[in-house]
């Protein structure tokens, strides 16, 4: 995996973040999301460095090789504005200010929340498979709950340590084949380390408490993306399914807004590398590519 690219660990405050880099040209993070690592962006990075950007992979605190702080009882350690701030700090220490940024799943919530705290640094955002997390929570229905029951055991204190640490291969499930082989390696190392569940457990303890409400404060204050937005969603994921157009419930956070589905699962980077590569190349580059196979919803005047 990550053929050319170097590794580094950048000490950042209380955390410690394992990031790979590689590539010459306008820098591009790639966040992953739950419970990936990465490693998850092993397939797209490298066509992203062949479009002529420069490609940093973090493992988010507390993921993969980042290490983090002990947890507190307010989850401020592990909300997404500490997550974001490391990503800017790591950044700056490779020596770039400002960047474009992906997210994707509870990386797409790190980019939303580094995008609006940091608007100086982030030049362009794409958020793929996320809403605001605010959005997710007041649209609950009975389809959401059923489908993503795991927001609220994952809450749970010290309950889904004991029972996901029990057995975590069975938990967990990837295919090294789909995944490719280093890649599920990488993980099942992860998703096999105590230390690691507990901080992804955090992140999600987080986001029903902290992190809504700095998002709530967003919203009062009446806070938007300065930047241009892309979302992209999976076809054969649920988000659609649950809100519609994912394109309309964005333009209420960002005023330059495009997107368009990807004929993909929910591991997008590693089911759709080159249709999802051609979409970050296109819009990075100031352009929107609509990738063959993809439904394309541009905003209004975009």
């Amino acid at each position: 995996m990550f053929e050319g690219f170097e590794t580094k660990r950048v000490q950042v405050d209380e955390a410690s973040i394992f990031v790979r880099y590689g590539g010459e040209g306008p820098p591009v993070v790639l966040l992953h999301g739950h419970p990936r690592t990465s490693a998850t962006w092993h397939r797209v990075a490298p066509l992203l460095v062949r479009r002529g950007f420069a490609v940093f992979c973090p493992d988010l605190r507390g993921y993969g090789r980042s290490t983090g702080p002990a947890p507190t009882a307010d989850h401020a350690k592990y909300s997404k504005r500490a997550v974001a701030g490391d990503v800017v700090e790591v950044m700056r220490s490779l020596g770039h200010a400002r960047f474009a940024l992906a997210g994707h799943d509870r990386g797409g919530s790190v980019a939303l929340r580094l995008a609006l705290d940091h608007p100086d640094v982030v030049s362009r955002a794409a958020l793929i498979d996320c809403l605001p997390l605010t959005e997710h929570l007041s649209r609950i229905t009975t389809e959401f709950a059923t489908q993503w029951w795991h927001w609220f055991f994952f809450a749970q204190p010290d309950i889904p340590e004991r029972v996901i640490n029990a057995d975590p291969d069975s938990w967990y499930h990837g295919d090294p084949q789909s995944m490719g082989q280093e890649n599920y390696d990488e993980w099942r190392s992860a998703t096999r380390n105590p230390d690691v569940v507990r901080a992804m457990l955090e992140d999600y303890r987080a986001g029903l408490t902290i992190d809504r409400r700095h998002e709530e404060d967003d919203r009062a204050a009446g806070t938007r993306l300065q930047c241009p937005a892309l979302i992209l969603w999976s076809l054969r994921d649920d988000l659609e399914d649950l809100y519609g157009d994912p394109v309309k419930i964005w333009r209420q956070w960002a005023p330059d807004v495009r997107g368009h589905g990807i004929d993909a699962g929910h591991h997008v980077a590693e089911e759709a590398p080159e249709e999802l590569a051609s979409s970050l190349a296109g819009f990075f580059a100031g352009r929107h590519e609509q990738a063959a196979g993809s439904r394309c919803r541009p905003a209004a005047g975009s």
